[in-house]
């Protein structure tokens, strides 16, 4: 059994655009819980739960539970392979593939917090780099493109993509970057997760 710890809106919801992706929503039981905002400072940690941090998302398969975005990403791109979100073990690609999913969470997202929280300390940069760092890699890949993966848009691109998504402001100004922002939300995945949202959101 698939189960899927749920915040509407938050960082859990490229979770439900992928299982969408996959044409697999229906097969994983979404449990909808409140977590901390970190923007508004609202909400608060659920005590149904059961991550070991109260975050989000959270995927629990026959009891085990696989955390981080980019994990779960990757563990249901290979469960549900069919719908070709993933790059399977043996293809050339499958490196660069887990490499976009590895510098999501281990540049990307300390990069953006950072510059949210303001911090500036050279240690902080020199780890991660900064805006100027991501900017240019992801220009490199788009221009490329049409999708970081080239020809095909896959898991990474919905992930990676999901950031300027709930911060439209910090879209770098590069044509190529914006126009593949803008192909990835036209995907009609991002209009149903919305509405999967909007109806379990509380008024």
């Amino acid at each position: 059994m698939l189960t899927l710890i749920h915040a509407p809106q938050s960082r859990s919801s490229g979770v439900i655009q992928l299982l969408d992706e996959l044409g697999s929503l229906d097969q994983v039981a979404v449990q909808t819980v409140t977590v901390r905002r970190l923007r508004s400072g609202t909400g608060a940690a659920d005590p149904a739960n059961p991550h070991p941090e109260g975050k989000v998302p959270l995927l629990i398969h026959d009891g085990a539970m696989i955390r981080e975005r980019n994990a779960i990403m990757l563990y249901l791109t290979e469960l549900f392979p069919a719908a070709g979100m993933g790059i399977p073990p043996g293809d050339p690609q499958r490196g660069t593939f887990l490499s976009w999913l590895a510098y999501y969470g281990n540049v990307m997202e300390p990069v953006f917090i950072g510059q949210f929280v303001g911090i500036t300390h050279p240690a902080y940069h020199d780890v991660f780099r900064g805006m100027a760092e991501v900017t240019a890699t992801l220009q490199t890949a788009v221009e490329r493109g049409p999708w970081l993966m080239g020809d095909r848009y896959t898991a990474v691109d919905l992930l990676i993509s999901g950031v300027f998504a709930w911060a439209p402001d910090a879209v770098p100004d590069v044509p190529a970057i914006r126009d593949w922002v803008a192909r990835c939300q036209a995907r009609p995945s991002v209009a149903r997760t919305q509405a999967f949202d909007t109806a379990r959101t509380p008024a």
